[in-house]
């Protein structure tokens, strides 16, 4: 089943499928991606964004605070373009660490758009981050996520085999059981990070409490574990230029993903170069100084669907504000901006 319908049908709490929605954007990306069903069994997974650290709290609630001064990230991703039943996700985030609460308070609005509106999913996520120094050299964060989301489903759209008549096409009511048009839940996450000044690493779980996101009987949000290191190698005095390996992988259900990657950073500027398991290659470029950073990434497929689906386009842009000089207890997060 692709990737598209299998997760809007797996929302609506079908256990088996019973019925295509045969919408118009469905046919176009079913005529492109049909091979694919006999060899790739997709299952439905989160949106993810390629520009892991420029994106912090939504890859682990454990980096709320981490930069201590107030930080805005925004980020965009537009996944397959080429195709009609595209994926687009917006992201914003605000955060910054209290000395008076030992901690970073995060806050996450995100939104993410299928098949051109068909089913859209919103969340708003409020993060709470505990710093703890364990010695002069290393530090933990534990962080926990409490997250409300909405999903709603453009009925109009949706397409059924007894709507249909041989000459006129789409034009009967249909007598299937129509799902309802949106459903709200709460959700909850947690993780936790590790650092010292050259070398990272975290775990996070989402959806701990698998919330029930069914628009037509049940349907459980599996859970998504997340784990995730790097390191930073000193090419010069100061850290103006250094190399940063990175791993990341990610486990939800079925679903697995490796991602290996190399960051290189000269001054104000960075490139980026990731691996993705047998999926996409991934360069990255970005610019940075001490108040604002902008990347743009494109995921480049190298699977069967290479040539057909345009890859994936992503932009980062972050502000970081100034604050009080930070208390010398406190250490900041060495690890890559994008």
């Amino acid at each position: 089943m692709l990737k598209l319908q299998y997760c809007i049908l797996k929302v609506l709490g079908l256990k088996n499928i019973r019925y295509i929605c045969d919408n118009f954007m469905f046919k176009k990306v079913l005529g492109i991606l049909t091979f694919l069903v006999v060899v790739i069994e997709f299952k439905c997974q989160d949106p993810h964004f390629t520009q892991f650290y420029a994106n912090p709290l939504y890859l682990n609630p454990a980096f709320a605070g981490t930069a201590r001064c107030p930080r805005i990230a925004l980020n965009y991703r537009n996944q397959w373009p080429n195709l009609s039943g595209t994926y687009v996700t917006y992201s914003a985030s605000f955060d910054r660490h209290f000395d008076f609460m030992a901690g970073g308070l995060g806050l996450l609005v995100m939104n993410d758009d299928q098949a051109r509106g068909t089913l859209r999913t919103s969340n708003v996520s409020l993060i709470y981050s505990y710093h703890a120094p364990v010695t002069r050299q290393f530090s933990l964060k534990f962080g926990i996520q409490a997250t409300y989301f909405q999903k709603n489903l453009d009925k109009t759209k949706l397409n059924f085999g007894d709507m249909i008549d041989p000459r006129r096409g789409f034009v009967w009511n249909t007598n299937e059981v129509v799902p309802i048009a949106q459903k709200r839940n709460a959700d909850f996450s947690a993780g936790i990070l590790g650092y010292s000044k050259n070398y990272f690493f975290g775990f996070a779980a989402h959806h701990i409490t698998q919330p029930d996101e069914g628009m037509l009987g049940t349907s459980k949000l599996p859970a998504k574990f997340t784990g995730h290191g790097g390191m930073i190698i000193p090419l010069e005095k100061g850290n103006e230029s250094y190399l940063s390996p990175n791993i990341l992988f990610m486990a939800q259900e079925k679903f697995r993903q490796l991602f290996l990657g190399m960051y290189y950073v000269k001054g104000a500027l960075t490139a980026g170069l990731w691996y993705r398991n047998m999926d996409a290659v991934v360069s990255l470029v970005g610019i940075q100084n001490n108040n604002f950073k902008f990347g743009y990434s494109y995921d480049i497929t190298v699977s069967k669907l290479a040539g057909n689906t345009a890859g994936s386009h992503e932009v980062s842009f972050q502000i970081q504000f100034e604050c009080k000089p930070k208390k010398k207890k406190y250490r900041t997060i060495s690890c890559p901006s994008f």
